[in-house]
């Protein structure tokens, strides 16, 4: 990482620039950063001398980093902006990793489930070189019109047990979209999603 250290009514002496420096970097070991990124940083001396403002601004591909802080001691501020930064840090990871563990939830098992049953469904068909022609000769017998009702997935395998059906058609209240929930041979569920 890069960083550009800047001075307003104070001079940036080496010191100073390395201690900028050697705080920053501990943030190096939480990101992933590439040789481009660079840390913005501000040093400005307020009024009568005795106000250090410190600001710093870290951009990252996804996430923007900036924090302020002034005190009477400019090491002082510094490493308060850093402390900062480092929650700003932990909190973004901490949002990642939660999603990270929420795409592997129960749901997802469901969608991956329903995909690798169209899958086979597709590919048996490909196998048979299945001809539309042929249910051209399929005679309709009976229609059924319902309402949909917003339902978790849960509520509709639920639903699909009571009326003993294979197949259950509903509206995904999370998703705002019409699925199909269904008994697999080996006794476990799948879900029929639109793309």
């Amino acid at each position: 990482m890069d960083y550009i250290v800047r001075g307003n009514n104070v001079v940036v002496t080496d010191a100073l620039r390395e201690y900028v420096e050697k705080r920053l970097a501990k943030l190096e070991r939480y990101l992933i950063s590439n040789d481009t990124s660079e840390a913005h940083v501000s040093l400005t001396v307020q009024g009568n001398k005795d106000q250090h403002k410190v600001e710093v601004t870290i951009p990252f591909p996804g996430l923007l980093l900036r924090a302020e802080d002034q005190g009477e001691d400019m090491y002082a501020s510094i490493d308060l902006v850093v402390e900062k930064l480092e929650r700003q840090v932990r909190k973004y990871k901490t949002r990642i990793h939660r999603k990270a563990r929420q795409e592997g939830s129960l749901r997802s098992q469901y969608m991956e489930e329903a995909l690798a049953a169209y899958s086979a469904v597709a590919a048996t068909a490909v196998e048979e070189d299945w001809d539309a022609s042929a249910v051209s000769d399929v005679e309709i017998v009976r229609t059924k019109r319902f309402q949909f009702k917003p339902m978790g997935m849960d509520e509709a395998v639920l639903q699909m047990d009571m009326l003993s059906h294979n197949f259950f058609v509903f509206e995904n209240a999370e998703t705002d979209e019409v699925n199909v929930v269904y008994r697999r041979k080996d006794g476990k569920y799948g879900l029929i999603t639109p793309e």
